[in-house]
């Protein structure tokens, strides 16, 4: 047998190449929209990818399944009662897809969503006990999937929290003890609240360790995996309604058209966002007034699409030669308006002073000190979600989670002075830097976030 996982850190998403070495046949498993090192590996070992099989219809990426079904021929595959805009196989519970020796054999485990799926992996004829389940957002390490996302038209957050239950217990938790799990999601996602950092466990250790599913009642686990949730990236609908369309594919080759800085501008005056994936540190020091700070080294695409809209024209700001990677990684969640990049940022922030703006950036004992001298008039903003908060907070803070600050700009008052943080620092450069480009005069973030702050007990 041939399985491979892949991993898309930034996206915190896994993938799955499941192969017969005796067939050469192949399925690909909810596959990234680039798709190039699917067939890369398959050509490597000797695959024909006959078959795109997708666990569910994703809210947090955008899948490839029409771009391996364009390179391959594959067939579509989703699970029952799954309704699309292309032709799709509708695969049953209880069906099984020989591949030659390997055998798979789909679950049905609705809860994330009506149509999931989980797919048993047999490896060799005769095996009394299979050897893997793959269980999209069933099951995580550490977690259960979220069924709250409002992806899911006529069903209700409870109603999928009761499916989830029983296909926790009723599908997956039969299956034996040392069943590997091979999970759709690891830790960082916003499809689960307290994903692990592993990527694969087993059916046993979960049984033992996950709390989702420790011994309750079916109330008491939707009372579990109904709350406590953090607030779901403002595009996952579009993500997740998009999955369903016959859309334009990926040209994973494309050229980034580079921008002067002219071009740039005009785009702006016409709507266009100016992204900088500078880390922010570097866009504190010097950037294009107006533009948004979204580190291209950290989770870009997830934390983009928080301050983006979908059909909102994109610039990006990169270090030289990172333009393509940004395009492609705002492509993987179906944001295919990037109209292009301004070219050697260095030069073009050294030659155009009156065009450059500076991000004030505290460290803890200069927040300590400027939330002291104002005595009450700083507007200080918590950009962390509501689970993270438990842990403590700085007194006074007003919690708006990144994901929620575009709809809740209007809350806040852009004549004040300002000041955000988060966990580390990062979500903080993204949300002040939103605020300034909003109109907002007077903003600053705390450098290393509520983390430091904690760590100094400097507020």
């Amino acid at each position: 047998m041939i399985f491979e996982q892949y991993e898309l850190s930034c996206l915190s998403q896994f993938s799955y190449l499941i192969g017969d070495e005796t067939t050469g046949r192949a399925v690909v498993v909810d596959p990234q929209r680039d798709v190039s090192q699917y067939l890369a590996d398959a050509a490597t070992h000797g695959l024909t990818i006959e078959a795109v099989i997708e666990t569910h219809f994703h809210a947090d990426f955008l899948s490839g399944h029409l771009e391996l079904a364009d390179a391959t021929g594959a067939t579509i595959s989703f699970g029952p009662g799954a309704e699309a805009e292309f032709p799709i196989d509708n695969l049953s519970d209880g069906q099984q897809i020989d591949l030659g020796e390997v055998r798979l054999e789909i679950r049905h485990t609705p809860g994330h969503t009506p149509e999931s799926i989980s797919i048993v992996v047999w490896a060799h004829p005769g095996d009394e006990a299979p050897w893997a389940v793959l269980t999209g957002d069933a099951l995580f390490i550490g977690d259960v999937g979220r069924p709250d996302l409002l992806t899911s038209i006529g069903w209700t957050a409870e109603d999928l929290a009761r499916k989830l239950f029983r296909s926790l217990h009723d599908q997956l938790l039969t299956l034996p003890d040392d069943t590997i799990v091979f999970p759709s999601h690891g830790a960082g996602s916003a499809c689960g609240k307290n994903l692990s950092t592993a990527n694969r466990s087993t059916i046993g250790e979960q049984r033992r360790t996950n709390p989702a599913l420790s011994p309750m009642t079916e109330d008491a686990f939707v009372e579990a995996v109904t709350s406590g949730q953090p607030v779901a990236p403002p595009y996952f609908v579009f993500a997740a309604t998009t999955n369903r369309r016959d859309r334009d594919l990926l040209d994973e080759d494309a050229a980034t058209p580079r921008l002067s800085v002219e071009e740039a501008l005009r785009l702006v005056e016409d709507g266009a966002v100016m992204i900088d994936g500078r880390d922010p540190e570097t866009f504190a020091v010097g950037h294009l007034v107006g533009a948004v700070n979204v580190g291209l080294d950290g989770r870009f695409a997830e934390y983009a699409g928080d301050v983006v809209r979908p059909d909102q024209p994109v610039i990006v700001i990169t270090e030289p030669g990172r333009e393509d990677e940004a395009r492609i990684r705002l492509a993987r969640i179906g944001f295919d308006h990037v109209v292009g990049a301004v070219a050697d940022v260095d030069a073009v922030l050294a030659s155009h002073l009156g065009l450059v703006g500076v991000a004030d950036r505290l460290s803890p004992d200069e927040a300590a000190r400027a939330l002291a001298d104002e005595s009450g008039r700083v507007q200080l903003v918590d950009v962390r979600n509501p689970g993270e908060t438990v842990g403590g907070a700085l007194p006074g803070a007003v919690n708006v989670p990144l994901a929620s600050l575009l709809d809740r700009i209007d809350d806040l008052d852009p004549t004040i002075p300002t000041v955000v943080y988060c966990a580390g620092g990062y979500r903080s450069s993204v949300a002040a830097s939103l605020l300034r480009s909003r109109g907002f005069t007077d903003v600053a973030d705390i450098l290393g976030g509520y983390d430091a702050v904690a760590a100094s007990a400097a507020v």
